[in-house]
């Protein structure tokens, strides 16, 4: 690994107080190019912009993918990355979708902990505060010709992060639009995936709602996500989600709370969610709470549902009744080491971790 110490460090500028999520980048940023064939060296550079043209074939024919990630500070300072290894398989999955070069495991997983060790004093401490990383793979050859480019670059950043959602919110289950289709890329994190979600979240937010409950392409008759978030349902005291598919995100959150609601002996079944069902289960008093789950937010409560016109309110549950409030201190606790990890997804992040790889 080429490493290259910014000499112009922004942190004093920093307050873990009073920042942007999203807009805030740390010093330092990894990135590796390929071209001929093969990735050459993995860079460890400070922050910045990079030289490209508007000819550049990831912006004009959409070859991009990332992944979202965070590292979480304990009460003693140590640093720790979470099931780092799920999302350096998912990566190559969307990479493999899309028709790029899949990374190397020591590229993706060497690179992130130099890149968390060498600034690990950006990460905020307390409830809620961890640092977001974005690995990414993008087309960069400049040519405006419709085929697989033939030169990408590889690059992780990262940016604080504080709690996305604080509140509740209400979604409108959608009866038009979908995220995905099948025999397309819904289960890739393709960026063009988000940039097609962006009108109908418009739309619904201009109908009093901030998100949208996707459905199915064919029949809008089954859930399938919500916004960016795998989704959850609770029908008396089963929890439903929906099966993973080529149209549905592999979620590590999604697959983390289903690990941990069956450790508390919560019933979870993972099958595909009729609306009809839960539209039925709001009327008769049998629906407790759904909610979104994904590495930004962790977790997101629904306080209303909004379907063909009509808003149906949910029940405001404490956090002591509420299984998404319960699953979301279990896993949060284990990220930030408040409790034991049976799993094994800590991963430590060990100081000086530059001076091995």
């Amino acid at each position: 690994m080429i490493i290259q110490k910014t000499e112009n460090s922004r942190l004093s500028s920093f307050d873990p107080n009073n920042f942007s999520f999203g807009n805030t980048f740390i010093d330092h940023m990894v990135i590796c190019e390929y071209e001929n064939g093969k990735w050459g060296d993995v860079r460890l550079v400070p922050y910045g912009p990079l030289a490209f043209t508007p000819a550049m074939m990831g912006v004009n024919y959409g070859q991009a993918c990332f992944e979202g990630m965070k590292a979480y500070k304990d009460q003693e300072g140590q640093v720790f990355l979470f099931r780092p290894e799920k999302n350096f398989e998912r990566i190559n999955k969307s990479a493999k979708r899309l028709a790029m070069p899949e990374v190397t495991e020591e590229m993706f997983l060497d690179g992130l902990k130099a890149l968390v060790d060498m600034d690990r004093n950006w990460i905020p401490q307390g409830e809620g505060m961890s640092l977001y990383i974005r690995p990414l793979i993008f087309a960069t050859e400049e040519a405006l010709k419709a085929r697989v480019s033939e030169k990408y670059m590889f690059a992780i950043v990262a940016t604080p992060a504080k709690s996305y959602y604080t509140e509740p919110v209400s979604v409108k289950i959608s009866d038009h639009y979908s995220r995905a289709a099948n025999g397309g890329v819904g289960s890739a994190k393709a960026a063009g995936n988000y940039a097609a979600s962006f009108y109908p979240t418009q739309l619904a937010i201009e109908e009093g709602y901030d998100q949208i409950i996707w459905t199915d392409d064919a029949t809008h008759e089954y859930f399938e996500e919500s916004g960016t978030m795998n989704v959850f349902v609770r029908i008396n005291d089963t929890v439903f989600t929906p099966p993973t598919s080529e149209k549905i995100l592999d979620g590590v959150t999604r697959d983390s709370f289903i690990q941990l609601a069956k450790k508390r002996g919560i019933e979870v079944k993972v099958e595909p969610i009729p609306v009809k069902a839960v539209i039925e289960a709001q009327k008769n008093g049998t629906l407790k709470e759904v909610w979104g789950v994904g590495t930004a937010v962790v977790t997101t409560i629904f306080q209303a549902l909004g379907y063909q016109g009509e808003k149906l309110d949910l029940p405001k549950l404490s956090d002591e009744e509420s299984f998404a409030a319960i699953l979301k201190n279990d896993l949060v606790s284990i990220q930030t080491n408040l409790s034991d990890d049976s799993f094994g997804w800590r991963v430590l992040v060990e100081k000086n971790v530059l001076e091995t790889v």
